[in-house]
């Protein structure tokens, strides 16, 4: 399809699962919690916004929806200079349901028709391209190359403001094949140049340095998510300080940090920035960066859909009242968390800290960086599945079990990246010797972001429940929130402790 020029509203096209009169009163009342949900276009300005936009409310006669920034900017849309519509958290529905549509968005996200093109992306999800194109246009209105136009334009704009590249260094950096698509590109999306773009704000100076703000709902619980990230910290990986968290990001070109800054906001239904620099060895991860920190910080949840859910449940809806806006923390590598999850079978949180430091000091790749503490990148897969099981610190049997789960992962017969369904992922690792549902299930929360997993057999669950008087609780009526309740339960021994 050929692109359009600015301006030039196209057709509005038919969004399976989005209520005109629904959103457009979300829009009258400038609802946070839709942010990244839908989109709003609007036919008079040519312009597309988030429903929170502080612009005044268009006619509902010239207003348009759209499941995805991509599909507005194919329709003709400009971005709003306002609201920065394409800045928003992703949509909660792309976890809940793990539909092909959320997964493909998920692996866009992160880079991946960049690094690997269309027929990339189709074999990641199990897909012929073509079928892929037609599920993406008909659940988001754009297919996957307008959708990976779209994280380019977010991620040049990123680039521009926050950083003194060059614009040839940051149309490449973005994934543009040349600086006339990215000129060309910006001015389409944002109705300005580059150069209109980085007059807005002073650049950044370190190299390779990117000061961003990334988009949560609120209320986030800061807090508790740098403790449960602060309490299992890997030497030479991982820091944490008061208020903030870093770790060394293994990505596709190179190494890289990230310190993020963790508090509590309480005020619901807004949208809450969380500070986060990053430092790469090379801008092109830029995207593959942003997209992993924000799994970490579970950043496209919608805090107020899982307390509604709880509400009036005797268990956990008082724990939701205390602690509101608990997160699931996610993980920026499939590998590692994997890893870590076998290295804590049936030891304490510390202990298997403890080893996986070992692991780290004895196998990690050394890399410079300007944070005290961060030393290594953590052992990939092909390097542990190397290793002998009596080389590993562990019972050998468990050694066994990982050197196999690492052989799985390198050689792609596990793949951890969101891709595959989540009930295929967890069928490849039950086959695999010495995984069992626990290890698998912990898997699925922290990599895959199953909002829905409840682990019957987990010590601090049973004691949770035990402390709390609720043995008989029945963990069905919690679905399909089971993980934040397994959160929360967590939490709250953490609390009594």
């Amino acid at each position: 399809m050929a692109t359009m020029k600015a301006g030039t509203v196209g057709p509005t096209p038919v969004i399976p699962g989005l209520d005109t009169e629904s959103c457009y009163a979300a829009l009258k009342s400038r609802d946070r919690r839709f942010d990244g949900v839908f989109y709003i276009a609007v036919r008079t300005t040519g312009i597309y916004c988030r429903p929170s936009c502080p612009a005044r409310t268009p006619a509902f006669h010239n207003v348009s929806l759209h499941r995805s920034a991509a599909s507005a900017q194919a329709a003709g849309y400009r971005a709003c200079k306002r609201c920065l519509p394409d800045a928003t958290p992703g949509s909660p529905d792309w976890d809940v349901a793990a539909t092909v549509a959320g997964r493909a968005m998920r692996l866009i996200a992160d880079g991946v028709v960049d690094r690997e093109g269309v027929d990339g992306l189709a074999r990641r999800v199990g897909y012929t391209s073509r079928h892929l194109s037609r599920v993406l246009t008909a659940e988001l209105g754009a297919g996957p190359l307008a959708l990976a136009r779209a994280q380019r334009a977010q991620t040049a704009r990123v680039l521009v403001e926050t950083t003194d590249l060059s614009f040839a260094d940051v149309a490449f950096a973005s994934g543009f094949a040349s600086v006339r698509q990215f000129n060309d590109t910006v001015r389409e999306v944002y109705a300005s140049t580059p150069t209109a773009l980085r007059g807005r704000r002073g650049g950044a100076r370190t190299p390779g340095a990117i000061e961003l703000r990334l988009a949560v709902r609120t209320p986030f619980a800061g807090a508790a998510l740098l403790h449960f990230l602060a309490t299992r910290a890997v030497e030479g990986v991982e820091v944490a300080g008061p208020g903030w968290y870093a770790r060394t990001l293994d990505l596709p070109h190179g190494p890289g940090t990230v310190r993020v800054e963790l508090a509590d906001v309480i005020d619901a239904g807004q949208t809450a920035l969380v500070p986060a620099r990053f430092v790469l060895h090379d801008l092109r991860d830029t995207a593959a960066a942003v997209a992993r920190v924000r799994r970490l910080l579970d950043g496209d949840c919608d805090p107020i859909a899982v307390a509604d859910h709880f509400a009036g449940d005797r268990v956990i809806g008082p724990l939701v009242r205390r602690r509101p806006g608990l997160r699931v923390p996610g993980h920026v590598a499939g590998h590692e968390l994997a890893t870590r999850a076998v290295l804590g079978q049936q030891v304490s949180v510390a202990g298997a800290r403890t080893v996986a430091g070992r692991l780290v000091a004895e196998h990690g790749r050394p890399v410079t960086t300007d944070i005290p503490g961060l030393t290594h990148l953590f052992p990939d897969a092909a390097t542990v599945a190397g290793l002998a099981p009596e080389q590993l610190p562990m019972p050998r049997s468990r050694g066994r079990a990982l050197t196999a789960l690492a052989g799985a992962l390198a050689d792609g017969t596990v793949a951890l990246d969101r891709g595959p369904e989540r009930a295929a992922v967890r069928q490849a690792l039950l086959a695999l010797p010495g995984i069992g549902p626990w290890t698998a299930d912990y898997i699925a929360l922290r990599v895959l972001g199953d909002p829905d997993i409840h682990l019957p057999t987990d010590v601090g669950v049973r004691n949770a429940l035990t402390a709390l008087g609720a043995t008989d609780a029945d963990p069905m009526t919690w679905a399909p929130w089971r993980s934040y309740a397994l959160l929360h339960l967590w939490t709250s021994l953490e609390e009594k402790s």
